[in-house]
């Protein structure tokens, strides 16, 4: 009885932690759709399209159309996970997803007037709405963390070093807190007892589970389930492949298929339709770009404008990837591939420019239109970095069951030094989840990575691209092939645990730095150095 009276009472804790979320966030929308109405009846409406008539109903349906355009985007760039994201990045998505609006309504206002607005009063609302933005969502923020204090973490782990995931909860400190860590006992009821003790006491109120073995996490999952216990899991590689299972309803048991391919044929149809489409729009709009890009390589030092390097899509498939050259022509004159380090003096004036544009990636519109790569997929490899990572890494040819590409879903939600094992991660999350859907929306999170420091910013110069191998690598591919518990054998195993409530997100994106059971295969024996998988915008190939 006291346990189901402490559990309705975080239930409407979390009820009315999310009512104040979606409260706040749509306040902030509200503010600028605001914005919009005032200079749609005072600007826009008289001064700029003076040809038309609009009825009542016809304001209210151009402000309904912004406000669609505006959520819509805010939405997809994440502008409305006030509580979940930075305050930084909030902002950052909420004034790129409003100037996406702006652009948009623009045009069809110039659509409807059959002439260009004048600019002037589009700037002016959007450095108005910009302003509002950046002190609402601050004011806002800081309202949300002051009623909301961090989540207090039990960290329940094997044997390895715990720095590691400490400290990718440690960058998010207004989020979470580890208030305790208790490396995982034999004896399951010691864990049990700790897990309860921890919760009851209130000294914490999520668990992570992180480095323990596949059927000692499938015991702990179960009982923080049945005692309702809120659960963050790193994700293994086989926990990733059953997120895009197909449930099947052919008996009265649960049956979940994965399926020998990984895109069907209507899917595969599509995306080389919209690949041969888009790719040639933006050849023909990019056109001029990369014309004056390549006069200007060919004056700065005589060099060739392409460069050109083997790299491997799908079924390990080599190919030319295309791009403008960002580097001295002898970059490379040791014979070893390097990746771009920060002020690296190995990129020319030009190249430097290019590179933070992504203009040194246009190019690659003729590999999708030759079919080699496509606009979404994982970034294409050398063949030599391939097969030394296939020695450590086995599952690294996983990621080759699509064609590689331009963008992907490791470049939108991880970062430019990002573990070699957590994208690998990322890029079949996208595997198995492929859709129609999924492409566009990565191609628009795309344009917002386009703009992050992150994206286009170089290794340290410190920052080797070796791995290497770590104490307990051994212990943790042991515990990976472990079997599953008792009740595996009747069918009940868990094969995919959550990663967090739905509603935040939070374990989704948090993939661990060299996740225990697998990812230690990702490191390589002391002494051997392997090059980092290649990311958008990080180098020329010979980089």
């Amino acid at each position: 009885m006291e346990r189901n009276v402490h559990e309705e009472k975080l239930r409407r804790m979390e009820a009315f932690k999310r009512l104040i979320n979606l409260g706040l966030s749509f306040l902030s929308l509200g503010l600028v759709v605001g914005i919009f109405a005032y200079f749609w009846f005072f600007h826009f409406q008289h001064s700029l399209v003076e040809t038309l008539h609009f009825y009542k109903n016809g304001h209210i349906l151009e402000i309904s159309i912004y406000a669609v355009v505006l959520f819509a985007f805010s939405k997809m760039y994440g502008g409305t996970r006030l509580g979940y994201l930075k305050n930084s990045e909030i902002i950052f998505s909420q004034i790129f997803a409003t100037a996406i609006a702006d652009v948009f309504i623009y045009g069809e206002l110039s659509l409807m007037a059959f002439q260009l607005f004048y600019s002037g009063f589009f700037f002016w609302m959007f450095a108005i709405q910009a302003v509002t933005l950046i002190i609402y969502t601050s004011i806002a923020n800081k309202l949300y963390r002051m009623m909301f204090p961090p989540r207090k973490l039990l960290l329940l782990h094997g044997e390895r070093d715990t720095e590691a995931i400490c400290s990718k909860f440690e960058s998010r400190k207004d989020k979470y807190r580890i208030t305790r860590k208790e490396k995982v006992s034999p004896d399951m009821q010691y864990n049990y007892k700790v897990i309860s003790e921890s919760y009851q006491s209130g000294e914490c109120n999520a668990v992570v589970i992180w480095d323990v073995s596949t059927e000692d996490r499938n015991k702990l999952l179960k009982f923080c389930y049945a005692k309702s216990i809120r659960v963050y899991i790193m994700p293994k590689i086989t926990d990733v492949i059953m997120t895009g299972a197909e449930e099947l309803h052919v008996f009265d048991s649960p049956l979940l298929l994965t399926r020998e391919y990984s895109l069907t044929m209507e899917q595969r149809f599509l995306k080389r339709l919209m690949d041969v489409v888009c790719a040639l729009i933006l050849l023909i709009l990019t056109s001029p770009i990369m014309l004056i890009t390549a006069i200007l390589i060919k004056l700065y030092d005589g060099g060739p404008v392409l460069y050109k390097q083997v790299r491997c899509t799908i079924g390990q498939k080599e190919f030319q990837i295309l791009k403008f050259r960002s580097m001295r022509t002898d970059a490379e004159k040791d014979g070893k591939a390097r990746l771009a380090a920060k002020n690296d003096d190995r990129i020319t004036p030009v190249g430097r420019v290019i590179r933070a544009c992504r203009i040194d990636e246009l190019p690659q519109l003729i590999n999708i239109l030759k079919g080699d790569m496509s606009f979404i997929g994982p970034r294409p490899e050398r063949p030599d970095i391939i097969a030394q990572y296939l020695e450590v890494m086995p599952e690294f040819v996983y990621r080759m069951k699509v064609k590689a590409g331009l963008a992907g879903f490791a470049q939108v939600y991880g970062k430019y030094n990002t573990t070699p094992y957590d994208k690998l991660k990322l890029d079949l999350t996208y595997i198995e989840n492929y859709s129609v859907w999924l492409d566009v929306k990565l191609m628009m999170l795309t344009l917002k990575v386009l703009f992050l420091p992150d994206s286009t910013e170089g290794v340290d110069a410190e920052q080797i691209t070796a791995l290497r191998e770590e104490k307990f690598g051994k212990q943790a591919r042991e515990n990976e092939r472990m079997p599953e518990d008792e009740e595996a054998a009747e069918g009940e195993n868990m094969q995919a645990p959550e990663n967090g409530e739905p509603a935040e997100g939070e374990a989704a994106q948090e993939a661990e730095n060299g996740e225990p059971a697998e990812g230690e295969a990702v490191q390589e024996p002391e002494g051997r150095e392997v090059q980092k998988p290649d990311e958008s915008g990080e180098g020329d190939g010979q980089e």
